[in-house]
């Protein structure tokens, strides 16, 4: 377990064609954040998510437009001081289907998307290649 304070609430906006996770990443890093949480709503062109299964991650493609019907996760960085945002979301069509996953490179923005980072002050979140999951896994405590 690790306990912080909350910071700073920063809010951001995505715009159009941006690669989802790449966006999210770069506000991150402009703004300073170092450890958080994120939350996020809004649209995408193209939704890839991933689902991990014995060691890989299996794609989901979803062509859209999608409504971002939730996507949340948090920021840290791993062992060499890079910024690693482990987020998961969830999309739905015009006919009310559902998909999700881990958020993947190639999520599209659509018209928007509004990100909320929630700054954690007091803490040092660190990710570490685990060899068993093949996965950046939080070190706690």
């Amino acid at each position: 377990m690790e306990c912080g304070q909350v910071g700073r609430m920063i809010f951001f906006r995505l715009l159009e064609g941006e690669d989802l996770a790449a966006g999210i990443k770069k506000r991150a890093e402009e703004a300073g954040v170092k450890t958080g949480a994120i939350m996020l709503i809004g649209a995408l062109e193209q939704m890839v998510a991933g689902c991990y299964k014995n060691g890989e991650y299996k794609y989901i493609n979803v062509s859209g437009p999608v409504e971002i019907a939730t996507c949340m996760g948090n920021v840290a960085l791993d062992e060499t001081g890079e910024t690693v945002v482990h987020a998961h979301l969830m999309v739905s069509n015009e006919n009310g289907e559902s998909f999700g996953g881990h958020l993947m490179k190639g999520c599209i923005v659509g018209p928007t998307a509004e990100l909320v980072i929630i700054e954690t002050v007091g803490m040092n979140l660190v990710r570490a290649f685990d060899e068993k999951t093949k996965l950046k896994l939080l070190k706690l405590g």
